[in-house]
């Protein structure tokens, strides 16, 4: 990661932007086309030709699906084929472990069950989901058919987001793809400010967060119950700076190259409540799983109990995308009570509260979903589980060297704490609108030191992983 890193900043991407802005107009999806490619073999190698098999399938299937759509069994049948084979790569490559397992593990009849191990593609949750939303599309005519298969190609493999999102649904960047004038200076300014503080909040913030969630999490019967719960801040802020860090360089790469990627995190921890919170955290996710999933089951316009079946299984293959392991599932179940909860009984009771108890009611279920949600190992889950709810007095604070941790890493905290909410942001946007000049000199200036120290803090870290590579 530490090679990649350096040499994606300074080798890849600014190789890639040279030769984009040089080469004419025409010949730019098909360069980017190439050029994701070879960024996906850069770190896939391997598993470079599922991509490309997927993005041929769901072309064709694109193809079809328009020609024959005045045939209505038949173009639906074309849908059905193309999300099969999409669900079918997801499932083995993703899942058929998972599957085996559980099989040998509950049916006797199944106990000599070859378990294959099978190393998850990088990036296939993500591509399979917008190639699945292209067909779909397709025939809602939500979009045109893409009929050049370069650009199409472009749309699957678009590296900036191909690995972590944001998921790109087809109809959103269609009329992008064939826009002529889709660059600008204004565009490519934003995107390389955007993908800074993306940078920073992945390096300087989410890294550090890291480092006191790993030390923490191991030894949480020792550390003390107010640890633990600081160990789940720390999971907390290195989930968020971590996965919206990387949406935000995806963004601002997308700029950069003329495209307007959709935001996948709006300050989530201001949410007053667990439905406003999922409106704001990966919000491509929950857009895709509404549109593609909730309403074609009849959403809410359907009885009660059908309404709850219909939340309670989006969760749960929400719970599922992101992992082939119960503590997943159990996530996405977990959630799904929790919204059904709200969505019967607490959104109102939650009118007639004051606010500070809907923000303590919002971060306290979601420190705890992080317990399910970090631990594969049950054992684990439950040990940390029990160490957040102690109330012996002899473990309710801080060990010693949990304190000692917690102490070096506070003002690293309190910036995580203030750089979640808009409140710097605001400052900064009302400054701007009184001393325009100033404040983009002072702009320009903390781009230049972020730059900087992202790049010293990636030659001297050894911890550098990006969270949701492997969901």
């Amino acid at each position: 990661m530490l090679f990649s890193s350096i040499s994606f900043l300074y080798l890849y991407l600014p190789i890639v932007l040279g030769c984009y802005y040089i080469i004419p107009t025409a010949f730019r999806n098909i360069f980017l086309f190439m050029a994701s490619l070879v960024f996906y073999a850069w770190g896939e190698p391997v598993y470079i030709w599922i991509m490309l098999f997927s993005t041929f399938s769901d072309y064709v299937h694109g193809i079809l699906i328009d020609r024959f759509r005045s045939n209505k069994k038949l173009a639906k049948n074309l849908v059905f084929s193309a999300i099969v084979v999409n669900l079918l790569l997801l499932g083995y490559f993703k899942y058929i472990g998972f599957f085996a397992r559980t099989l040998k593990g509950i049916l006797p009849i199944f106990s000599n069950l070859y378990v294959p191990e099978v190393s998850l593609p990088i990036g296939i949750s993500f591509y399979t989901f917008q190639t699945m939303s292209y067909s779909i599309d397709i025939y809602q005519k939500n979009a045109e058919v893409k009929k050049n298969m370069f650009s199409f190609g472009a749309y699957v493999t678009l590296f900036p987001q191909l690995i972590a999102g944001p998921i790109v649904r087809y109809k959103d960047v269609a009329t992008q793809l064939d826009d002529k004038k889709r660059e600008s200076i204004f565009k490519f300014s934003k995107g390389i400010r955007l993908f800074l503080i993306g940078l920073s909040k992945k390096v300087l913030l989410a890294n550090s967060m890291g480092e006191v969630w790993n030390f923490l999490k191991e030894s949480p019967d020792k550390n003390g119950t107010t640890a633990s719960w600081v160990g789940l801040v720390a999971y907390s802020f290195q989930m968020y700076f971590d996965f919206s860090g990387y949406s935000d360089m995806a963004c601002g790469l997308g700029n950069m190259f003329g495209f307007e990627f959709i935001k996948n995190f709006d300050y989530p921890f201001i949410s007053k409540s667990i439905t406003e919170f999922w409106r704001r955290w990966h919000i491509s996710l929950s857009i895709w799983f509404k549109e593609y999933v909730y309403i074609p089951l009849g959403g809410n316009k359907v009885s009660k109990i059908r309404n709850l079946f219909n939340i309670f299984l989006v969760w749960f293959l929400t719970g599922l995308w992101h992992g082939s392991n119960f503590n997943y599932v159990l996530w996405g179940i977990y959630f799904g009570l929790i919204l059904i909860l709200e969505k019967f009984l607490l959104l109102k009771i939650f009118k007639k509260i004051p606010t500070f108890l809907q923000h303590t009611w919002v971060i306290f279920v979601i420190l705890l979903s992080w317990v399910i949600f970090s631990f594969e190992d049950e054992n684990k889950m439950l040990a940390y589980a029990k160490s957040v709810f102690s109330c012996n007095d002899q473990n309710l604070f801080f060990s010693k060297d949990a304190l000692n941790i917690f102490i070096s890493y506070l003002p690293l905290l309190i910036i995580c704490v203030i750089s979640s909410t808009p409140f710097g942001s605001n400052i900064f946007k009302k400054m701007k609108k009184n001393n325009f000049k100033l404040c983009s000199i002072v702009e320009l200036a903390l781009i230049l030191i972020s730059l900087i120290l992202c790049t010293s803090s990636l030659l001297s870290q050894s911890y550098n992983p990006f969270l949701y590579f492997r969901f």
